[in-house]
């Protein structure tokens, strides 16, 4: 099988438009959680919102253009920038996630006849083919929150086994009142703020944005002499089908996933440094991701650095793993791992080290990144330092 290296990233977040802006102010401890400014908020069950900050993202706005596609298409264009990738001397796959994809927008469109248009979920896909000149498999997926991490595992994939050169795989997603309407009736979000692995935790806030990371074949990075940023070592994908809302206690969906990711890069358990978790902050979600990761680390789950980003950009759903993976790549770059913000007072269920309110210099050279969603799907992907 090719080994797959990620060439460039591309961000657009709660905390900025771009990947500089949101390593920088993560790292910071700056929350991109805010009263929501687009939309009346009458009836959900909070006023906060991790949404794109207007200022920054309505130069970049094209006119008409939804924006889970705008911020695909913005994040993308970063990530091939950075790589310097000519499509047209490769073949280049392209694989989007998306929760909702432009549901909102459709649901405006047909509120007057009381009724929810049919949502295009692969619409998004289609224009970031035309945009950048995709001529290979072009995939999308919508898999519940570990959608954006699918899509990093599910490109490598299509390089490992030939299918093609170089993969664009983005996670985007946009807020709107359908999905706040129903979160809200869920309960899913909390009536006070985002609290990742505290034992004060009552849900999770919601934000948007899109997370892009190229992909590519060592050999096909080399012959153009790219800069690997890092390896995409092993990807596993499960779904355990226990509850629609609920994860089960011991996290069995979440462990199995990520040891098929161990399995794939063929290294053992010892070799991870970081954790870029899900951590929701929900009541049920992190005690046992907490749980899921002790299983397959053992006791050295007590020795790595676990970081939940959420309480800076919200959960951005189907851009959620896509972001992860691009923050997990920039802590190899510079070997930094980023805080969790919101985390007060550890949750006894939640014992390891969570690395709460301030980023932390550190050495390592593997990042687990986690992700699990509705419905017990849940996916991991393995990231080396080149």
């Amino acid at each position: 099988m090719n080994q797959v290296v990620v060439t460039g990233v591309g961000a657009v977040s709660a905390l900025g438009v771009g990947r500089d802006l949101l390593w920088m102010r993560l790292l910071g401890g700056q929350s991109g959680l805010r009263p929501m400014q687009r939309f009346e908020t009458t009836g959900l069950r909070n006023t906060l919102a991790g949404e794109v900050p207007e200022d920054e993202w309505a130069p970049l706005a094209v006119e008409g253009e939804p924006r889970v596609t705008g911020y695909a298409r913005v994040a993308a264009g970063e990530a091939l920038r950075q790589s310097r990738l000519r499509s047209e001397t490769v073949r280049v796959a392209l694989v989007v996630a998306t929760n909702f994809g432009a549901q909102d927008d459709l649901w405006m469109q047909a509120a007057g006849a009381r009724r929810l248009a049919g949502g295009d979920y692969g619409s998004t896909a289609q224009v970031l083919a035309r945009e950048f000149g995709v001529d290979g498999p072009v995939v999308t997926l919508s898999n519940a929150c570990s959608s954006g991490t699918q899509a990093v595992g599910h490109a490598a994939d299509l390089i490992r086994y030939g299918l093609a050169d170089a993969a664009i795989a983005v996670g985007t997603d946009e807020l709107g009142l359908f999905c706040l309407s129903g979160l809200s009736i869920l309960h899913t979000i909390t009536t006070d703020t985002i609290r990742p692995f505290d034992v004060k935790r009552s849900g999770t806030i919601f934000g948007e944005g899109a997370g892009a990371v190229l992909l590519e074949s060592v050999e096909c990075a080399a012959a153009r002499e790219a800069t690997a940023l890092a390896l995409v070592l092993g990807y596993g994908v499960t779904n355990n089908a226990y509850h629609m809302t609920a994860p089960d206690k011991g996290g069995e969906g979440m462990v199995v996933a990520m040891r098929r990711a161990l399995d794939q890069a063929g290294i053992g358990p010892e070799r991870i440094g970081h954790v870029n978790a899900h951590a929701t902050g929900t009541e049920h979600h992190d005690p046992a991701e907490t749980a899921a990761v002790k299983t397959v680390l053992g006791d050295h789950a007590y020795q790595v650095p676990v970081s939940a980003i959420k309480g800076a950009t919200g959960h951005a759903m189907g851009a959620a793993g896509a972001l992860e993976a691009v923050v997990s790549i920039m802590a190899l770059r510079d070997q930094v791992v980023p805080p969790t913000l919101g985390l007060d007072e550890p949750d006894p269920a939640c014992d390891l080290d969570c690395v709460p309110g301030r980023s932390r210099p550190a050495e390592f050279d593997v990042v687990l990144s986690v992700s699990a969603g509705l419905g017990g799907n849940n996916a991991a992907v393995l990231l080396g330092r080149c």
